[in-house]
């Protein structure tokens, strides 16, 4: 049995079990092994080891039932013992709910009991304290303070508490009987403050902060605690503004004062907000009267400045300050501070910023008209001024003399930039100074100035100028500036719209204002694009200039034997030279004026001067009369002219001169071909006149021939 047991091992394995039994038993190996291989034996080992399997079987079997009956047994036991336990925690509960009952009894037996001891006691007391009072009075009756609590200087704070309940006392007493006794309370009361107010100012000196809070909590039922805060508020502030920032040194001393004013005052945010309104109504006030009084009437840009920077200082300052335990409605009691001390000035604000603003333009503007040498002449406004525009725009007849202004076009960016630059700061100056209510009014009235000098004075003038330099249409050599005009003015234009959008329109988008500021806006655009728009009329402006000079050089280079040269086969030029001169001038030109102008202006103008450089060398070429060389050569100019007119970039332009192309080839054509080429695409569509004008300026139309085939 004892093998048997020791072949189990866990976890146990059946398989491994059998190998084991196996092994152990003599000729249980394998053939060819140290034994031979003995079946009959191992059966017999197998039977054997089974009965002893069964036999063990039984053995656990009925040990596992003993102790069944163990476990059973034990249980009844226990199930016993909870069911006592069940009945003693019973008997517990109820006996602590009736001692919680009885100590409920007591408890209020004890109160009952309190309250009448109190009910005894309080008066008693207050007879006790009242005799104590009695017996202080009749000293102060008799004169002579005989007490402890008045001669011993370490019991100050006993003291005060008694000669405050008897000044209470003396002034429910008559006056006519008591006043000497009245007297000497309220003398004796006056001493104990100052002497509490001294300690607490040594106290303070010292650096003693719990003696500061002690001597504090004494003197708040006292008159005199409005002047410990005072004491307290004034040497704080000693020392305290050392540097050359007196806002960053408040800033500073109202931190500090932050820190220590809860450890000592019972009510710290009435006596920071104190020193708070100390700072600023002594302090500031005075710091900012300083500066702003000295140059307030004999320099107005430094004054501006000054006021700008010390009320933007002292909002920062005051934001600062919105972070500490003010009260109620810090924020009004900020406000209203700060409206103490500039008040004075912020009321007529407006009115030095205008007339500051004015002067300085004006003097920007003279500066540089003086530095040109340029008397400015008047421009007339009103009713006499718009009847001129309106006579020059119907009659296209130039009003008043010509101006020769040198090729100098009076606008300068430079100037733009300082009026732009001072408006700028005058918005920014009204956004910090201006009431809310008063912020878009004022706005408004910067702008207007700020439209009278650069649009005005400036913009305006140089068109004005412009317009009564350009010289007529017959002028040799005319220089065509006023697209240099045009081209500043544009520019110019474009740094006061960005003005308008990045500093006018926050501070009036929600108000009327808006609206007025943009129709006036609005009004200078089309009073300048008006002025534009003559300078570059068909007429009177520039374009009539271009055309004249264009003419002049023809004139002057065209000559007659170009196209009908003495020697037939002798042509060596490709073009003329009045061709080559006209294309350059016009190449110039066209660049010019698309550096002078944006969007559909450009191509507003180029059309209509593409159009009048047509009809110049339609009605030039009419001038003259075409051998068959001189036709070859005159259809090589306008194939230049074409060339010329690609720079355009005008679909209708180049039209022109295909065309104009297509009817110089009637120069050269032969008789016969005559009607086929005038039936071609180009030319079908013309007038037969107008054919028939060209055909004429053949050298051989009057031959027989040539009549009678166009005929």
């Amino acid at each position: 049995m004892a093998t048997t047991a020791e072949l189990f091992e866990e976890p146990f394995v059946a398989d491994e079990y059998i190998e084991r039994l196996v092994w152990r038993t003599p000729g249980g190996g394998s053939r060819g092994g140290p034994e031979a291989f003995d079946p009959k034996r191992l059966l017999e080992e197998f039977v054997s080891h089974i009965q002893e399997l069964q036999i063990m079987d039984e053995r656990i079997q009925r040990k596992v039932e003993k102790l069944e009956q163990q476990c059973q047994k034990e249980a009844k036991e226990f199930a016993k013992k909870v069911q006592e336990l069940q009945k003693s925690n019973q008997v517990a509960f109820q006996h602590f709910q009736e001692l919680d009952e009885h100590i409920s009894y007591v408890a209020t037996k004890v109160c009952h009991l309190g309250d009448q001891l109190e009910g005894v006691n309080t008066p008693r007391q207050r007879a006790v304290e009242a005799q104590k009072l009695m017996k202080y009075f009749n000293e102060f009756l008799d004169g002579e303070l005989k007490s402890d609590v008045f001669t011993n200087s370490e019991k100050i704070k006993e003291a005060a508490d008694i000669i405050q309940k008897l000044h209470l006392i003396a002034q429910e007493l008559p006056f006519d009987r008591q006043s000497k006794v009245k007297s000497k309370i309220a003398s004796k009361y006056h001493d104990l403050e100052c002497q509490l107010i001294q300690e607490f100012t040594g106290a303070q000196r010292r650096g003693e902060i719990s003696r500061m809070r002690e001597v504090a909590a004494v003197l708040l039922h006292f008159k005199g605690y409005s002047h410990c805060v005072d004491v307290y508020i004034k040497q704080c502030q000693e020392g305290a503004y050392l540097r050359n920032d007196i806002f960053e040194d408040a800033a500073i001393l109202c931190q500090r004062v932050n820190k220590q004013v809860g450890d000592i005052f019972s009510n710290p945010e009435t006596v920071l907000a104190k020193l708070i309104q100390n700072v600023f109504e002594i302090k500031l006030q005075s710091f900012v009267k300083e500066q702003l009084e000295e140059c307030r009437k004999s320099d107005a840009e430094q004054y501006l400045k000054n006021l700008y920077d010390l009320y933007t200082r002292t909002t920062n300052l005051s934001s600062k300050l919105m972070e500490f335990n003010l009260g109620t409605d810090k924020q009004t009691f900020l406000s209203k501070l700060i409206k103490s001390i500039f008040i004075s000035y912020l009321e007529n604000y407006i009115e030095v910023e205008t007339g500051y603003l004015k002067s300085r333009s004006a003097m920007i503007l003279q500066r540089y008209y003086d530095s040109k040498n340029h008397q400015k002449r008047s421009i007339g406004t009103g009713g006499i001024q718009d009847l001129k525009e309106r006579i020059r725009q119907r009659t296209n007849l130039p009003l008043g003399p010509s101006i020769d202004t040198h090729g100098e076009t009076f606008l300068s960016q430079e100037v733009v930039v300082n009026l732009l630059q001072e408006t700028k700061q005058a918005f920014e100056r009204c956004h910090r100074l201006s009431d809310p209510s008063d912020l878009p009014r004022n706005a408004f009235r910067i702008f207007t100035i700020l439209v009278e000098f650069l649009c005005i004075e400036h913009i305006d003038y140089a068109l004005e100028t412009g317009l009564a330099g350009i010289p007529s249409s017959d002028s040799r050599n005319a220089n065509l500036y006023f697209l240099d005009v045009v081209q500043q003015a544009n520019t110019i234009f474009h740094l006061f719209d960005k003005q308008f959008n990045d500093h006018l329109m926050p501070l009036i988008s929600s108000s009327p204002k808006l609206s007025e500021c943009l129709q006036k806006k609005k009004e200078i655009i089309e009073q300048m694009e008006m002025k534009l728009d003559t300078g570059i009329d068909r007429q009177t402006g520039t374009l009539n200039c271009m055309i004249g000079q264009m003419k002049h050089i023809l004139a002057a280079e065209q000559k007659k034997t170009d196209f009908k040269p003495e020697d037939e086969n002798n042509v060596l030029i490709q073009y003329t030279n009045a061709c080559v001169k006209v294309c350059a001038y016009v190449r110039k030109q066209v660049e010019k004026i698309k550096n002078s102008m944006d969007g559909k202006n450009v191509d507003t103008v180029l059309m209509e001067l593409g159009v009048r450089f047509h009809r110049l060398i339609y009605e030039h070429l009419q001038q003259y009369s075409y051998s068959c060389m001189g036709g070859m050569l005159a259809i090589c100019d306008v194939a230049e002219y074409r060339k010329c007119a690609k720079d355009f970039k005008i679909p209708m332009v180049l039209h022109l001169f295909d065309t104009l192309h297509a009817l110089c080839n009637l120069l050269v054509v032969a008789p016969d071909n005559l009607k086929q080429v005038c039936s071609g695409e180009q030319l079908a569509n013309l007038d037969k006149n107008i054919l028939h004008s060209f055909v004429q300026l053949r050298a051989d139309y009057r031959s027989a021939r040539l009549a009678r085939h166009f005929s």
